[in-house]
């Protein structure tokens, strides 16, 4: 089901499907939130998923002021409010990892996922990411929806439209927020996150390097790390059934208690 809602003077589109325990899933900088639609339907039987869209992609409206992180997870904290959600399950890749860090850190969470998240402040320049996350997000997604061969001839379609003009597409707002939150370094946050807390990622991921995830793992008190060998920043697209398998075992409990209770 597609809603929407107002916070913060922003329009929240978002979807909700299925029912028990909720389950929040945030997309990474550039997608919105078809992009987590495989994980979304493996979750759907035993979860209510609520799959946000961000103000500034998607059906969601551009926030009407530059935003941090701060702003993006008081969003998701009255989103929450609002439905009434308590002690969700959350997911976040990318971008979306950095809100699930910060919520998770003052709020009260079932558990927490992270895919190839962002958090840890990098070394490289804005302009390096810009074309990490426009690129990246575009090539795994044609991919995955239309297979290697034809995925190839619209990716190459896309290089040739866009060019050097990686970030082209975005309003200079969204640039500036770009600009503002890949500064932003969660490590302080980390340790006061109290929930049991899965790190899925991708050995060759360039956006998010493996090496971040290992300093989540040691900052975050209940943190597992799973690296895939041979994948990049897109892991649940990249490696489907691997991704799926460590998902499901990580939520046994919740979905052996949602099967008891059909």
């Amino acid at each position: 089901m597609e809603k929407s809602t107002n916070i913060h003077g922003t329009r929240l589109f978002y979807t909700v499907e299925g029912e028990g325990q909720p389950v929040i899933l945030m997309h990474g900088w550039g997608c919105n939130h078809t992009t987590l639609n495989s994980i979304e339907k493996q979750l759907v039987p035993y979860f209510k998923v609520y799959n946000v869209d961000f103000p500034g992609f998607g059906n969601s409206s551009e926030p009407a002021e530059v935003w941090g992180i701060e702003e993006y997870t008081s969003l998701i904290e009255e989103f929450t409010k609002a439905e009434g959600i308590n002690n969700p399950i959350m997911l976040g890749h990318s971008f979306g990892g950095r809100v699930g860090i910060l919520y998770s850190s003052r709020n009260k969470v079932r558990k927490l996922i992270l895919v190839d998240a962002a958090g840890v402040k990098p070394r490289r320049s804005l302009k390096y990411y810009c074309k990490v996350y426009s690129y990246k997000a575009v090539k795994h997604i044609l991919l995955f929806l239309l297979g290697k061969e034809k995925g190839e001839n619209a990716l190459n379609r896309y290089r040739a439209k866009v060019g050097s003009s990686d970030y082209s597409g975005a309003s200079p707002r969204m640039r500036a927020i770009l600009s503002k939150v890949v500064n932003e370094d969660l490590r302080s946050e980390m340790p006061k996150i109290e929930c049991p807390t899965l790190l899925i990622w991708g050995s060759n991921d360039t956006a998010t390097p493996l090496n971040d995830a290992k300093i989540m793992e040691r900052l975050i008190p209940d943190a597992g790390l799973v690296a895939f060998e041979g994948v990049g920043h897109y892991s649940f697209l990249e490696n489907p059934y691997q991704f799926s398998a460590v998902l499901k075992s990580f939520l046994s409990e919740e979905i052996k208690t949602s099967t008891e209770n059909q």
